[in-house]
């Protein structure tokens, strides 16, 4: 019995999914307020740029440029974030009233509307083995065309009356954090490369400790704005079971996507990954521009809700599919060498 319950608890104690619901946990009860959210902040930060700065290091120029290449790949994502997403959120406008009230449903279809995230997208893709420079492309090109497409999509969708704004700060933040650390490891490689490869563990923990700060400091600021005492019990439970079927639904949509499009592996995870994700850190600032102030905490909340179950299942879906290719890589060479 013990041997058969092994493979099914293993997901389940796996440190990542741990971690995050100590994470979770911490935050909920010691929230980062006033100058410690100010901290906490920057600090995620400061991982993320080391984290893009350490994948520099790893991955070679022509790893890159192969990752810039799979133009194929990046389509396939952004018709993921932008054309299925959008459709299902549409479709989940049958939901009113029985399920999600106008208010939660707005949130859903706004969720369902802003472009995947960055940091977790890509070490999600480290953590599975998968084409890791390929994933930075696609998560930096949802990001970059989503300060346009997203605005242009609620106005479109949502019969909002905000005016579309292109956010510089946004902008300048993916210039800072993503390609100049990266293109910042990709200039130092010929000098400390090699320093890496003996600290392998070390960039283990720097992907999972990204994950963690940005889920402590996400999780923070909702506790500290109110918004999770803003519903009843019903309506959490309703949007957390939406939020679940609508990541199921892309997670597989995805998945049969890149079987259908023979996709390899590395870039199938990519696609995974990469087109089931959505930014709260984008999505934050998109609302405030333009929704009430008095409604934006629940617009927010289907989002808020999502961000937390899209990183603990994809951190269950990425540890398995790692341990799996680790498992395949130790066998061929186990095979070659016999």
């Amino acid at each position: 019995m013990r041997a058969r319950l092994s493979p099914l608890l293993a997901p389940l104690l796996d440190p990542l999914l741990i971690g995050l619901a100590v994470t979770v946990v911490l935050a909920a009860f010691l929230p980062a307020r006033g100058a410690a959210g100010h901290a906490a902040s920057i600090a995620a930060d400061v991982a993320i740029a080391l984290l893009f700065f350490l994948y520099g290091l790893r991955l070679s120029p022509q790893q890159a440029w192969h990752g810039v290449r799979q133009w194929r790949l990046h389509l396939l994502v952004l018709a993921a974030t932008f054309a299925l997403f959008p459709l299902l959120g549409l479709v989940a406008r049958a939901l009113v009233p029985s399920v999600l009230t106008a208010d939660l449903y707005r949130g859903v279809l706004f969720l369902c509307l802003v472009p995947s995230t960055l940091q977790s997208s890509v070490a999600f893709t480290s953590i599975a083995r998968g084409h890791v420079s390929a994933a930075i492309v696609s998560a930096s090109l949802s990001n970059l065309l989503g300060i346009v497409l997203t605005p242009v999509l609620v106005v479109l969708l949502m019969n909002t009356n905000g005016a579309i704004q292109v956010d510089g700060g946004a902008l300048r933040d993916i210039v800072c954090q993503l390609l100049v650390p990266f293109a910042a490891g990709q200039l130092a490689r010929p000098w400390v490369g090699g320093v890496l490869v003996r600290y392998g563990a070390a960039v283990k923990v720097a992907d999972r400790a990204s994950i963690l700060l940005v889920v402590y400091a996400a999780f923070s600021m909702g506790v500290v704005e109110g918004v999770w005492s803003s519903v009843n019990a019903w309506q959490l439970v309703s949007v957390c079971v939406v939020t679940l079927v609508l990541l199921a639904a892309v997670l597989g949509a995805t998945a049969a996507l890149g079987r259908l499009t023979r996709l390899n592996r590395a870039d199938a995870v990519v696609l995974l990954f990469c087109g089931s994700k959505k930014s709260l850190a984008s999505g934050l600032p998109i609302a405030l521009v333009f929704f009430p102030a008095a409604t934006v905490g629940l617009i927010m909340l289907p989002l808020m809700i999502y961000h937390q179950v899209q990183l603990v299942v994809c951190a269950v879906i990425a540890s398995r599919l790692g341990r799996k290719a680790d498992e395949q890589a130790a066998m061929g060479e186990k095979a070659s060498s016999g």
